[in-house]
């Protein structure tokens, strides 16, 4: 029988995080919980809060990490992922990512460990190749408006590379691609959770630009399956993109949500934030060899789980 191992997730109580909490546990693993409550919520977490195998520790991941026990994994999942939250507080969102990343990787180099990364598609900015490879070194505006997400993520890659070839620290690092589900908050701001909130209260659908950008959905289950196929990979640190290489026009996501839901809502258009990227499409082609995995839920699947969701919480 495998050894029950003990997991730091830091940023367990957000949306992703909440999620792996609970698949960690499920598998049979003891889980600690790090988290500040910037974005997460306990509402996330309350399903496993009496769960002996799971421990909660409000603090910050920008300070020293230090446990009371022996850890066996590190998902470093810390830091606001909406430009609605993380340009609120762009110092304090680069400051995550850096150091969150250093303490992190002292971590997992002082116990000898395994460390993942929870990058982005952000790192490639409004990207000039399509879709994007781990290879393409990205299109960011360095001193924008979006470059305290964008650029503290590419830093917190290059200290996991530069920790590896200089500590041999062994690390996972994951460009993980638009998701969504259950467990957004409802000020998240990003796409589906707005469409889906707007839609089910029959308020207007806010379309930025002319709504003909396009991302790729992927469900937040698949996405836990990917994580955890990367963690238990051996000989392979990444960078690996993740996500769903079915592209979609925004304007057509809308009108999806608002057909799903039956809604009453109509849309409306507003100016296009800056450095906002024109088109997203992750090429996954090294997750099939490598992980073997692609996603399997269809986004009609994926959008009526998250809905039903929603109606139970507005």
């Amino acid at each position: 029988m495998e050894k029950k191992k003990t997991i730091l997730v830091t940023g367990g109580a957000g949306f992703i995080g909440s999620h792996l909490c609970e698949k960690l546990i499920n598998q049979g693993n003891r889980v600690i919980c790090l988290d500040n409550f910037f974005t997460g919520s306990k509402e996330n977490i309350k399903y496993f809060l009496k769960n002996k195998d799971f421990k909660l520790i409000k603090s910050d991941v920008t300070q020293p990490i230090k446990p009371k026990e022996k850890i066996d994994e590190i998902y470093n999942l810390a830091c606001p992922a909406s430009p609605i939250h993380y340009q609120k507080d762009p110092v304090k969102t680069i400051r995550t990512n850096a150091l969150g990343a250093i303490n992190a990787l002292e971590l997992a180099k002082k116990f000898k460990i395994k460390v993942f990364q929870a990058s982005t598609s952000e790192i490639y900015g409004d990207p000039l190749e399509h879709p994007q490879k781990e290879t393409y070194f990205g299109n960011v505006n360095c001193l924008g408006p979006r470059a305290c997400y964008d650029e503290g993520k590419r830093c917190a890659e290059t200290l996991f590379m530069d920790y590896h070839r200089e500590y041999q620290v062994d690390i996972a690092i994951m460009r993980i691609h638009n998701t969504y589900g259950p467990r957004m908050a409802l000020n998240d701001g990003r796409v589906v959770s707005n469409f889906i909130v707007q839609a089910l209260k029959n308020k207007p659908i806010t379309v930025y630009g002319n709504g003909k950008q396009t991302r790729s959905f992927m469900y937040i289950d698949d996405l836990i399956e990917a994580i955890i196929k990367l963690m238990t990979k051996k000989n392979f640190i990444g960078p690996i993109n993740v996500g769903n290489p079915s592209e979609m026009k925004i304007i057509d996501l809308a009108k999806r949500i608002i057909k799903l839901t039956s809604s009453r809502s109509k849309l409306v258009y507003n100016s296009l934030p800056r450095d906002d990227p024109q088109r997203r499409k992750p090429d996954i082609s090294l997750a099939k060899k490598i992980l073997a995995w692609q996603p399997k839920i269809n986004l009609d699947d994926g959008l009526k789980r998250t809905i039903k969701y929603f109606r139970q919480i507005i």
